[in-house]
């Protein structure tokens, strides 16, 4: 049986629709558990930032809203788009509101946490995995890491330009 990949997995987007992850093969992802009302927020800014910079090298970001850590989260998917509009002018993937942490979590984070090991789990909003164009993991970084600190561009950079 073939190892499991990103490309594997399917999530459900706030607009009632599913997207394949298959979808993005050949592409690097970065992927996002997100929060509207945390210290975190902020990320959103910066995030945006990279996926303009970086779409044109095939870069994709999806951000999954959660409120597993401190119910820092909308309750209503609307409102999650709304916030993310309005507030940042979010242009990549937000997926529906999921679970991503414990036995609730969504398939796609038990695979990341099985993949990232016990670092590699979120424990908090905004942890951050950096999937390769081989559809898996690269490196995971942690609700600390800024996504415009040098140690992350480079991190993507390695993933944008590997062919």
């Amino acid at each position: 049986m073939p190892e499991q990949t990103v490309y594997d997995f399917s999530l459900p987007i706030q607009s009632g629709k599913t997207i394949d992850l298959n979808d993005y093969r050949g592409k690097p992802l970065l992927i996002v558990n997100t929060a509207s009302h945390c210290k975190f927020t902020p990320q959103y800014e910066s995030l945006q930032d990279l996926w303009m910079l970086y779409r044109k090298w095939g870069l994709t970001i999806i951000g999954i809203p959660s409120a597993d850590f401190g119910k820092q989260e909308f309750e209503k998917d609307e409102e999650i788009q709304d916030f993310c509009n309005n507030r940042y002018n979010i242009g990549f993937i937000l997926a529906q509101k999921s679970h991503v942490k414990g036995k609730n979590a969504i398939p796609l984070f038990r695979w990341l946490a099985k993949q990232g090991g016990f670092l590699g789990q979120p424990r908090w909003n905004f942890y951050k995995y950096i999937l390769n164009r081989q559809g898996k993991l690269y490196k995971s970084f942690s609700s600390m890491t800024s996504p415009s600190s040098k140690r992350f561009i480079n991190a993507i950079e390695r993933t944008c330009y590997d062919f």
